[in-house]
This record gives C-alpha cells, structure tokens and sequence, in this order.
C-alpha cells in the first residue's frame, strides 16, 4: 500500500554520471542525496522558498553513503526517505536507493542538516511546526523525474 512507504522520488541516472567502468561514480551519489532531498523538502514545505522566506534554510553537517550495488546509465533510481533522529537543532534523513524495476538495493545514505538563520549565519532551534512536518515525513509521496513507465 501507498501509505505504508515512505516519500519515493525517482530519477534517471545519465551518461555523464558514471565512471570508466560504467557504474554510477561514488561522488554522484552525494548529488543523488540533494536532488532527492530537494524533492522531499519540496513537498514537506510547500516549497523551498518557504523556509527561506522565514529567515531558515539548511546545511549539510555530516553525509555517509553505503553502496550495496552498481547503478548504471539509464537506470531508474528510487530514493526512499524517512526521517531519522530529530534534535534541538538539527535532524537526521534516512535514504535508500533501488532501482525501479527489479528493486535491486543500490545504496543508503544518512545525511545531517542543521537549521540555520541566513541573515545571522548561525544555527537555530527547529520550530515545532517544521518539526511536526519533519515527523510525520511524506508517507506514500511519489515523485518521478524519470520518465518511467508505470
């Protein structure tokens, strides 16, 4: 059911994406994280633009990536995301990489932000609202920059 997994955002992997022995480079995987991320900070807020115009935004404190399995061109990659740990300023963001079709598990990643105030440069307690958004995540959400057929 919809409902029972977490926000899904798929996209296709390109060309200039892997490496010489034609699997998707390690580094990419970093963009893999902030694309999807994107997506889901998207659909939590409403838009980016939201935070921003509230004085907030994020930054990246720490990114770890597992690779399980190669993905390669033109695979179509589904990100799953669920919140992780949540804290006074900061808050975890779990994703799982598959690949759509036959759900090979290509690689996780756990990637930290910390909620800042632009204006000041400096770090601020996430408010309840954003925290209640965060909690309850996008459960059943699909996003598809993919193309696929479904």
């Amino acid at each position: 059911m919809a409902g029972d997994l977490p926000f899904r955002f798929r996209f296709r992997v390109r060309y200039g994406e892997c490496d010489a022995q034609g699997v998707v480079f390690n580094a990419r995987y970093a963009d893999f994280v902030d694309i999807s991320v994107n997506e889901y900070i998207r659909t939590l807020f409403g838009d980016y633009q939201h935070l921003l115009d509230q004085d907030l935004d994020i930054q990246v404190v720490s990114l770890t990536v597992n690779w399980k399995a190669p993905g390669k061109f033109d695979d179509v990659l589904e990100a799953r995301i669920r919140a992780g740990r949540i804290g006074n300023t900061s808050f975890t963001l779990h994703l799982e990489f598959f690949r759509y079709g036959d759900g090979a598990f290509i690689a996780d990643a756990d990637v930290t932000y910390v909620l800042i105030q632009p204006s000041v440069m400096g770090k601020v307690t996430i408010p309840d609202r954003i925290r209640e958004l965060l909690e309850k995540g996008a459960p059943g959400e699909l996003i598809s920059h993919a193309g696929e057929q479904v």
